[in-house]
Order: structure tokens, then sequence, then C-alpha cells
């Protein structure tokens, strides 16, 4: 099985994407990471979108460095975007670099594709407007959104702050159907400690914006054919990192 390399964009306050891609890019890719420029003073709105517009200024970031994949692992800014705008913005980049590139959103739409999902529980731990805005997203890349888990950390929305057993408690306290599929949007929000414990004794499918994203990370980087599993979280969580048959 070939290595690869794959080239990360993330916001510079981000503490999650960089620790759990790691564990699931495994041995079989390199991550080398890119951060966005902090510009202190904007609001909330105007940081969001200033992501998106520095974009295609930071694939240059890498500078002569080949990589095999490039991925945006920021979801929220992409939900000021249609899916459709995503996806072409994707695609250009891909294109100008000669580099497969995906945003965290892109790469989320295709892991839901290849796992034939079509109903999700969004659970999201951005502010209220942010959180409307990704379910309209969703519903508009074609997925049906049966319910939406708004989680808050102990001072404030904020993906970043969120605790793993605050993240924990208010899903449960939401109570989503024992078979449902729980998207967990938010490259910043750790993720992988809550797996075990939100799956135990129901048949749920738990996909994060990290899975999602070291998946189609790992199926460009590496050339071969990566499966994402229904249960993914059950292999991850004794292994570590996607197999073939997983990610």
């Amino acid at each position: 099985m070939n290595r690869g390399r794959v080239g990360v964009i993330v916001a510079p306050p981000n503490p999650s994407a960089e620790p759990e891609l790691t564990r699931l890019l495994g041995s079989r890719a390199d991550m080398h990471v890119a951060r966005f420029p902090v510009r202190p003073g904007l609001s909330h709105a105007d940081r969001l979108e200033g992501y998106n517009a520095a974009l295609y200024a930071m694939t240059d970031a890498f500078g002569g460095l080949r990589l095999n994949a490039m991925v945006m692992a920021c979801s929220e800014p992409r939900y000021l975007l249609g899916p459709d705008e995503d996806r072409e913005q994707c695609a250009d980049l891909s294109e100008a670099t000669g580099v497969p590139f995906a945003s965290s959103t892109l790469a989320t739409r295709e892991a839901l594709d290849h796992a034939r999902v079509s109903d999700i529980v969004l659970v999201s731990p951005y502010q209220p407007w942010v959180t409307e805005l990704a379910e309209r997203f969703w519903k508009s890349a074609g997925i049906n959104v049966t319910q939406v888990v708004q989680v808050r950390a102990e001072h404030g929305y904020s993906s970043y702050a969120v605790t793993p057993a605050e993240l924990i408690s208010q899903v449960e306290l939401a109570e989503p159907p024992g078979d449902a599929v729980l998207l967990f949007t938010g490259t910043g929000m750790a993720t992988l400690p809550v797996l075990a414990r939100l799956t135990r004794g129901n048949d749920r499918t738990l996909l994060t914006s990290n899975l999602c994203t070291a998946w189609w990370a790992l199926s460009r980087a590496t050339g071969g054919h990566v499966t994402l599993s229904r249960v993914p979280h059950r292999r991850h969580t004794q292994e570590q990192e996607p197999r073939r048959h997983t990610a």
C-alpha cells in the first residue's frame, strides 16, 4: 500500500482536526498542515467569509511540496455557500492545483453517498444561525434531516469548547432513534472519544466531519479503495486508524 501525503488547511484556533485526523490517517498517509491567517477584530460571520475568500491563496501555502490530496478541514464557513457552489469551488481548486481537493463538507457528502445514507440526525455545536444554515445545506444536497441536535458548551456555542462529556449528555438528552445515522458537523469538535458511548446498546451509525474527511483523503492519497463502514467507530476505537474495508 502506497503511503500518501495529505495537505490539510485548518482554522487557527481549531484544537481537534489535527489530533483526530492523525489518528484516522494512521500509518497510511502523512499529514501536512497550513492554518488560515489570524484576523482579529472580525465578527463571526466576517471571519467565516474570510476563510472562504482566503482558500484559493491557501492552496499555495504548501509551496513545492508534492501532495496526493488536499482538504479544507473546516466545515462552518462552507455553510455560507450552497452545496453546488461548494462542489464547484473544490473542482476548480483541484484543476488549478493538480491535486484532488475537497472541503470537509464535500468529503462528507461523498461519504454519505458512499454509505448510502439518505436520512440524518444533524448534531451541531455552532451558533443557532449557523446551525440553520447547516440544516439548509444538507437538505439542499438531497439529505433528509430528521432531527437537529443543537449542542452548547458551558460558556456558549463553540465547536472548539464542547467537551466529550457535554456532547454525550446533550445527544443522549435529545434521544435520537436507536437506528439513526448521526452526523456530527465540525472538525473542531472532539468526536472520537464519544463514538463508543453513543452507540452502546443501539444500532446507530455515527459519522463525523473528521472521519469523513479522513476517508476522502485516504481514498485519494493512497490510490486504493477505502470503504466507509456503517459502524466505523468499532474498528477505530480498537485500531485508531482506517483500514482497507473501513475508514
